[in-house]
């Protein structure tokens, strides 16, 4: 498990690096608000992250088509627990630290938001979509 969570890590940052990139030009720059500016970094990031996963992480064999479906349905449900709690959770820190100006509360739920997510991600990436128990066998 060691090896494989730093592989993660590492493919973690690139894939954050360029979710996140696009979740904040998106919502600066862009114009756009929370939620469309996360999916559309979230989708970009997660195009990155399976196949880095697949091919460096996990090291998966099986075929695109029996792991891109398992990885989707994964990675959705990450993205709405993890991103739904960050912004409750950011709105409520805000409320709470009265000294903490409104105008990042939509930064830290991303960066909350993204937290959560790595870790639950890892957790579904590792047990369901490229277990070793859908390797294919070796003869």
């Amino acid at each position: 498990m060691r090896s494989s969570f730093i592989r993660f890590l590492i493919v973690g940052v690139i894939n954050t690096f360029v979710g996140m990139s696009m979740m904040f030009l998106l919502l600066h720059e862009g114009g756009m608000s929370y939620w469309p500016s996360t999916v559309t970094g979230h989708l970009i990031g997660a195009c990155t992250s399976y196949l880095l996963n697949r091919s460096f992480t996990f090291k998966n064999r099986e075929s695109m088509s029996k792991t891109v479906f398992p990885f989707m349905f994964v990675v959705s449900s990450c993205y709405i627990f993890s991103y739904y709690f960050g912004i409750h959770f950011a709105e409520w820190l805000f409320m709470s630290i009265s000294r903490l100006p409104a105008t990042y509360r939509e930064d830290a739920a991303i960066l909350f938001g993204t937290i959560l997510y790595t870790i639950t991600n890892y957790a579904g990436q590792k047990a369901i979509v490229f277990s070793r128990k859908n390797e294919p066998v070796k003869t």
